[in-house]
């Protein structure tokens, strides 16, 4: 493995696209944001899909789903402590490491901890389960 290539935990800026974005025909993020990578997965080609979520400072709206960073784990990936923080779950983009041009830095801001990365990609694969997950391609 690569010291660029991507590990479930890692936060990179991305540009993340948002799935009411991706609904209205948009295939841009309109801004770089930290965003934490949940699951990198081969596909039957033999590339890397990587399943990206955002980080926001924005409370989660009603009916959305969404986990508070914790400072400690806000220092650890390196991003802002004095403002609350929070992984949003119930969407993602899914990106192929291969071909994306969405991750200009391959280099890592920072890490969450195995433990705080387990409870991210726990709370995604319950929403997935329910039907509540949302999915923006962007390959």
């Amino acid at each position: 493995m690569t010291t660029d290539f991507p590990a479930a935990g890692q936060v990179f800026d991305y540009h993340y696209l948002w799935k009411w974005q991706a609904d209205r025909g948009e295939t841009e993020g309109r801004k770089t944001r930290p965003s934490c990578v949940v699951i990198v997965v081969a596909n039957a080609a033999g590339h890397h899909v990587m399943f990206i979520a955002p980080i926001t400072s924005k409370a989660p709206a009603p009916g959305r789903v969404a986990m508070e960073i914790p400072e400690t784990e806000a220092r650890r990936a390196k991003l802002d402590t004095h403002v609350p923080l929070w992984v949003v779950l119930d969407e993602l983009n899914a990106d192929i490491l291969e071909t994306s041009y969405t991750i200009e830095d391959r280099t890592a801001r920072g890490a969450f901890s195995p433990a705080f990365t387990d409870a991210i990609l726990r709370g995604v694969q319950r929403l997935r389960a329910a039907g509540r997950l949302g999915l923006s391609n962007r390959s």
